[in-house]
């Protein structure tokens, strides 16, 4: 099954007091290269989110966002410890009684005051194991990643569709290409030979040897027989590689550039004004394809 690199996919969950929505998309790319946007509070997070992409992709540009949220309701920064505060309280109250005793007046402590001493806010809760948020988010992520999977597989049969059209193209024109380099035969055989027998007519020196090499020679560069029948190889390559079942995109890639090299050497051997369009026909379908190909996984 053909997978694009193109894909998309959001989703939202909660856990351990917390909500978090997430999205992840992907673009091509030489290889995988993996852009976390994720809280740095949550211990092992992001390593644990790394680890988790790596063994679900392959390749592509992939960019995943996270925000968390406490949910309303939930407990979130100090608390004040009831105990402690009683006994604050309750010092304060002997402190000033003492010193009333004495003729002494005191300044009235503020709640400003109170907080500030050590023991009356628990700094515990500001200050919370993050291991349960992290074990739920990562619980959550593998429905994100068959959203994410799912689109990318319906991308790729959609292009699998396009492909498969262009090999096609590819097949009818190398056919097309055969048989103008058949039709060229007498065509390019003739113009040869009347050179020949110009450039014989205005040379003293007739080496009947040396003429017949140089025609061989000449017809061995014109040539294109090599060139169509690895084409066809080609041709057969690529619609093996998309029946197959795991990554094809980096040999998809290599035989774009084989398909683009061969149809090159077919357009400098042409000499024929038919073969030559076909050729150009050809190497047009084959860039279309090979920008297609581009974002196979």
């Amino acid at each position: 099954m053909t997978v694009s690199m193109t894909g998309f996919a959001a989703g939202r969950g909660t856990g351990a007091g917390y909500g978090w929505v997430w999205d992840i998309r992907s673009v091509n790319g030489k290889g995988l290269e993996l852009r976390l946007r994720v809280p740095d509070w949550i211990d092992g997070l992001e390593a644990a989110l790394r680890a988790e992409l790596q063994k679900a992709l392959g390749r592509g540009n992939i960019s995943l966002s996270l925000k968390v949220l406490r949910e309303t309701g939930a407990e979130t920064g100090p608390r004040i410890n009831p105990a402690m505060l009683g006994a604050v309280l309750a010092a304060l109250a002997e402190v000033e009684a003492t010193a009333m005793a004495a003729g002494t007046t005191l300044a009235q402590a503020t709640a400003a005051d109170v907080l500030a001493m050590r023991g009356v806010l628990d700094m515990t809760a500001a200050e919370e194991d993050t291991t349960p948020l992290r074990a739920a988010i990562l619980a959550d992520l593998p429905a994100l990643l068959a959203e994410f999977a799912a689109m990318r597989r319906a991308e790729g049969a959609a292009l699998a569709r396009i492909l498969t059209a262009q090999i096609d193209e590819i097949a009818r024109l190398v056919a097309a290409a055969a048989a103008a380099a058949e039709a060229r035969r007498p065509r390019a055989a003739a113009a040869l030979h009347e050179a020949l027998a110009r450039v014989a007519a205005n040379s003293e020196v007739h080496d009947e040897g040396r003429v017949a090499q140089e025609l061989a020679m000449l017809a061995v560069r014109a040539d294109v027989t090599e060139e169509l029948d690895r084409l066809t190889a080609h041709v057969a390559a690529a619609r093996d590689l998309l029946a197959d079942s795991g990554p094809i995109g980096r040999k998809f890639d290599f035989l774009m550039q084989e398909f683009l090299r061969e149809s090159n050497t077919l357009l400098s051997k042409s000499q024929d004004i038919d073969l030559t369009r076909i050729g150009l026909d050809l190497k047009t379908v084959i860039d279309q394809m090979r920008e297609q190909v581009q974002n196979v996984e």
